[in-house]
């Protein structure tokens, strides 16, 4: 049986306050990271999960290790003590991130590519336009 967990970590990187966002299912995992500016309170956060979920742009996913097994509730509590003391990203979420980030360039890149290609077409077209224009009259 496959399983999906997804967890949310909410820290503060000057000058923003950041949330990064994991998604793990079938052993791989998927990252989104957004900035929430000033300090997000906890039904604000809970408001923009409900709201903006689905349009989130998760990282491709990544090899990740899933634990299996129910825990202690007391263990859950001592872990998010433990995560919240704890500043940085996971090597696993800044892996993904990085991958993201990269795909978006690359994306960027084809995108602004295209489109100096069709002004440079546009360019050359027009220029042919005036050559006619200029040798119709005589």
């Amino acid at each position: 049986m496959d399983r999906a967990s997804g967890t949310l970590k909410v820290f503060f990187e000057e000058p923003f306050w950041i949330g990064v966002f994991e998604a793990v299912s079938d052993g791989k995992m998927s990252v989104c990271k957004v900035t929430f500016g000033p300090e997000p309170k906890d039904y604000e956060v809970n408001e923009f999960i409900l709201r903006n979920y689905y349009q989130l742009r998760f990282s491709p996913a990544v090899a990740a290790d899933v634990k299996e097994g129910p825990k202690n509730p007391k263990k859950i509590q001592q872990e998010i003590r433990r995560s919240m003391k704890d500043d940085t990203m996971g090597t696993k979420s800044q892996q993904a991130l990085k991958l993201q980030q990269e795909q978006l360039k690359t994306e960027r890149k084809q995108i602004s590519k295209e489109q100096k290609e069709a002004e440079k077409q546009r360019m050359f077209e027009l220029k042919q336009q005036k050559k006619k224009e200029k040798h119709r009259g005589r």
